[in-house]
């Protein structure tokens, strides 16, 4: 059941985030150069628009970043609570993202990427490895990895019926077949539209105008790490209309079927980038040679409890 906010203000108060339960909280195309990224990357000051949100939401530093001490259920009822307008002086859309080894190394070595996802109301984490570490390390460690593809078909199920999404990102036959299967899959969502991620000036602009007047509950966007956070924070004041802004990176592409799961054992023991590895050796295999050690030791070296 899906609670109100101030159920997790008290349950914060009485004890550790780790023992949360979902009954006792609340509560995630191309960009193109001409879409202006260089003006959003010279912004190095952290704008921190939902404070007071951010406050009831328990987080750990992982590897640096300040990652949400919350479930999948518990993140589903927080997009709940957001689209019911029940969060605390809430500014729309609340922007929600997530982190995994890939994000951690980048957000260490780039104070781009680090000022992005800085301004983030809410960072999930998508890194089976990032849960044991903070099982090692914190007395509050993260319940459980909330992978954006468990995410999805999470809250498609667990949201109030009739919640509405609109689904930005991927190839134009991917995008259209991940729509095909959410109508056929979710018939309590309402699918308002999509578009594929290869959208220039024009095409955002027109996109961005067609948002507003739909007004969805959710928007997913899957443009892939750094591009979706920039486009996010470049349009963020014209977003005012939609509710939860969640970014998705290749999550229409195993929607659609085009791309595989791991195993469920390889997903549990952390394996899944080994298994996408074996898939697609050219395109991942260096960045998972120079990416896995250098996120480890960040996890091992920039972890703490707030």
């Amino acid at each position: 059941m899906l609670v109100s906010c101030t159920h997790l203000r008290q349950c914060n108060r009485r004890r550790g985030a780790s023992n949360l339960s979902v009954n006792e909280t609340t509560r995630e195309t191309k960009d193109q150069a001409n879409s202006e990224p260089r003006t959003e990357r010279r912004k190095t000051v952290r704008v921190v628009r939902n404070k007071a949100t951010r406050d009831i939401v328990p987080t750990l530093k992982i590897g640096g970043m300040e990652t949400a001490i919350l479930d999948r259920e518990q993140t589903v009822t927080l997009m709940a609570d957001a689209i019911a307008g029940r969060l605390p002086e809430l500014q729309y859309p609340l922007f929600m993202t997530s982190n995994n080894g890939q994000v951690v190394s980048d957000y260490a070595k780039s104070g781009n990427v680090r000022s992005m996802f800085d301004q983030a109301d809410v960072i999930s984490a998508d890194g089976q490895p990032m849960v044991a570490v903070s099982r090692l390390l914190s007395p509050t460690p993260l319940p459980e990895r909330v992978a954006t593809t468990d995410l999805f078909d999470d809250a498609s199920q667990m949201l109030p019926e009739g919640t509405s999404y609109f689904m930005f990102g991927a190839t134009a036959e991917e995008i259209e077949k991940a729509a095909a299967v959410v109508r056929q899959r979710y018939p309590r969502i309402r699918l308002l539209g999509y578009s594929h991620g290869y959208l220039d000036k024009q095409g955002q602009e027109a996109l961005l105008q067609r948002l507003n007047e739909l007004k969805p509950d959710v928007l997913w966007i899957g443009l892939g790490a750094p591009r979706e956070q920039e486009f996010i924070i470049a349009n963020i004041d014209r977003l005012k209309n939609v509710k939860v802004v969640k970014t998705s990176g290749g999550l229409f592409n195993f929607v659609s079927g085009k791309n595989k799961r791991a195993p469920q054992w390889m997903q549990d023991l952390g394996l899944e980038w080994l298994y996408r590895t074996f898939l697609e050796p050219r395109r991942l295999i260096m960045r998972y040679l120079v990416t896995n050690p250098h996120s480890l030791y960040l996890m091992l070296t920039r972890t703490k409890r707030n």
